[in-house]
């Protein structure tokens, strides 16, 4: 066997994510690599810090990237606020749920399973239901932005809930962070956990993560150690606290904050409300696009992804036979379906960097050719036309 360096073909990333991650990040990975405690790698954490804070709209002092990818995020919300015993309500419609409740498991505590339909949103009285049957509950979590399906339910009201029923929230938005409106102080939400390799367009492998004033109360109060020792808030804190004086905890990616940093400073050269206005307007032309074919999106359009679009494949096609001829003929990955939706979806990403119009009609070009090739009951021609009139407008 031999081995030589590894040169990854140049794709164009739509599926549910990594999106493509633009020249200005992949240059700042490439800056020399210093030490995690050195001073001025300090400075750089506490502009990484007050970014997030930015893009997640709050002030909340705990608010941080942890040093892995999304999942990480996850498990640091549950095994910081989640204790052996607890009752916790978690809100499944999708695949994310699902992970909820393996987290909520593993922690020792009991979850209260809320049900809805793949492709919907979370029924606010499903969970208030839940919550006057089990008062015992001490937190509420659930998907703001489910990736598996493309559905956004509403947080606000979900939190407002939860509260009134006297529990803590943790809430997901890997998907939903800086592609549509996360207002975590607005809504008063606890604990909320993100990715950088979806709307952010920064390379995979960190976690946003923030805890408010009531979720650091438990943290602090707390009858059992936490049960991760890498993800326990009271010594993470000790590294990405204020000041200049930081606690060794575990050596930070250097390089990979880097470009964290310059994702988030695009987001905010860009300004956060126009970033959710352009995935907005973008999802608006390839819906357009995909219609005319005859394709249809599967959530409703209250609650649509903009970022992430599910449609239903056309009766009769090869899931898989068409995404690899888009991936080799046009090396364009577009994502399938997961779970409940396995062989009947694709998932159409317009996240980030890959949400320009470049994309759009490259994406619909490449379909409408492929699927006329195959003899796919679809409509050919129109797609381009179709999201070209709405992108003119």
């Amino acid at each position: 066997m031999t081995f030589s360096a590894f040169h990854p073909p140049l794709r164009t990333l739509m599926g549910p994510g990594p999106s493509d991650v633009p020249p200005r990040i992949l240059e700042a990975l490439s800056r020399p690599t210093i030490g995690h405690l050195d001073p001025t790698f300090v400075d750089l954490m506490d502009e990484v810090k007050a970014l997030l804070q930015y893009v997640m709209q709050t002030e909340n002092a705990l608010t941080m990237p942890i040093s892995a990818p999304g999942s990480a995020g996850m498990e640091a919300c549950f095994v910081n606020l989640v204790e052996p015993g607890d009752k916790v309500i978690v809100c499944q419609n999708g695949v994310f749920g699902g992970r909820m409740k393996e987290n909520v498991e593993r922690c020792g505590a009991e979850p209260i399973m809320v049900h809805d339909a793949w492709g919907s949103a979370v029924d606010p009285q499903k969970l208030e239901d839940a919550l006057i049957a089990h008062p015992d509950a001490s937190l509420v979590a659930f998907v703001h932005a489910e990736t598996s399906t493309g559905a956004q339910s509403d947080a606000k009201t979900l939190v407002e809930l939860a509260h009134r029923h006297n529990c803590l929230t943790i809430v997901d938005a890997v998907t939903s962070l800086a592609g549509t409106p996360l207002k975590v102080d607005e809504w008063e939400i606890d604990a909320v956990y993100s990715g950088t390799q979806k709307c952010l367009s920064c390379v995979p492998g960190i976690a946003p993560v923030s805890f408010g004033e009531r979720a650091r109360h438990k943290i602090s109060n707390r009858q059992h150690k936490v049960q991760s020792w890498f993800l326990d808030m009271n010594l993470i804190m000790g590294y990405w606290g204020q000041g200049a004086r930081r606690a060794y905890h575990h050596t930070a990616p250097v390089n990979a904050m880097y470009a964290l940093h310059e994702a988030l400073l695009m987001v905010h050269e860009e300004g956060l409300e126009n970033a959710w206005a352009r995935h907005h307007r973008n999802h608006l032309a390839l819906r357009a696009g995909l219609e005319a074919m005859g394709i249809q999106l599967i959530v409703d359009e209250p609650h649509r992804l903009p970022q992430l679009n599910a449609v239903a494949i056309p009766e009769g096609v090869d899931d898989a036979a068409v995404r690899a001829r888009l991936l080799n003929e046009h090396h364009l990955e577009i994502g399938a379906g997961l779970g409940d939706l396995a062989g009947k979806v694709w998932r159409i990403g317009l996240m980030g960097y890959s949400s320009r119009i470049e994309n759009i009609t490259r994406c619909l070009a490449a379909l409408d050719g492929v699927l006329a090739d195959i003899g796919a009951p679809v409509n050919h021609g129109v797609a381009l036309p179709a999201a070209e009139k709405i992108l003119a407008a």
